[in-house]
């Protein structure tokens, strides 16, 4: 018994010598909130190896809605933000939650629907008419619901559009992009989805893009440090180590080289 306990400890006492002994920057990490669409699309999963063998920082990921994700900023539970709503990202940082807001990519927003589109937006001379004639015609629509950039982009959609939608046709999923799509295409009904995610969506069924290319439709992303001086344990200089980076030449030609079907799925801003 003594002899299984002094093993049992020189075991743990191994162990925890060679954690000490790793170097300190594989025990760096960041955690950023970010949307669905950046995590769903696979973009992360191509852009975040690269940024870790580079500076040795770990980057933890907290995928949800932009609204959550700003939310989960507020409380302290990130250091980065990263997402795709502009004005609630400048008021984010108006009212000393982030330090500052940063361009990094954009692609845009398409309207998706059966093939046979009952609605006929492929005729729409906008992006509102082509809201217009979704509810005009009762098609079913699958909404997000849950204050994402993705959801506020359609809400701005119908108000332009003067309609408040509502009845049985409007779906609203309280779901992410993906979740939505597969409701979208089980149904069928229209959906507005950002195109990195269509592009990766691998449960189409009948559906296809039936509206784009309105300038309305530009779907631009930011990221911002959450403000250290409101939660002192926010990670700075990890946080804008990595903000640092995918804002420079290394960061963009990452986010460019990223295709999916060999279509470019997030375009880098020009900083």
């Amino acid at each position: 018994m003594r002899h299984s306990r002094r093993s049992l400890f020189l075991g743990l006492a191994s162990g925890l010598a060679m954690l000490a002994a790793l170097p300190a920057a594989a025990q760096q990490f960041i955690t950023v909130a970010s949307t669905t669409s950046t995590e769903n699309s696979g973009l992360f999963g191509h852009i975040l190896p690269i940024f870790q063998a580079e500076t040795g920082i770990e980057v933890r990921v907290i995928a949800q809605g932009t609204g959550q994700a700003l939310e989960t900023g507020r409380r302290g539970d990130a250091d980065v933000v990263f997402v795709h709503a502009r004005a609630q990202e400048e008021k984010f940082v108006a009212e000393g939650w982030g330090v500052q807001r940063f361009d990094v990519m954009y692609n845009d927003f398409v309207i998706v629907g059966p093939a046979e589109d009952p609605a006929g937006l492929k005729a729409a001379a906008s992006a509102a008419d082509a809201m217009a004639k979704i509810a005009a015609s009762g098609a079913s629509f699958a909404s997000r619901g849950d204050d994402s950039g993705t959801h506020t982009a359609e809400k701005n959609l119908w108000k332009a559009a003067g309609i408040e939608p509502a009845g049985a046709w409007y779906l609203s999923t309280g779901s992410g992009m993906g979740a939505t799509l597969n409701t979208a295409a089980q149904v069928p009904a229209y959906a507005l989805t950002d195109r990195g995610t269509w592009l990766s969506f691998q449960n189409r069924g009948g559906l296809e893009v039936v509206f784009e290319g309105d300038a309305v439709l530009f779907n631009p992303y930011g990221i911002m440090l959450v403000n250290p001086a409101k939660h002192p344990s926010v990670k700075a200089a990890e946080g804008q180590a990595f903000i640092d980076w995918i804002t420079s030449d290394a960061g963009r030609a990452a986010i460019a080289s990223f295709k999916v079907g060999g279509e470019q799925l997030f375009f880098p801003s020009a900083n």
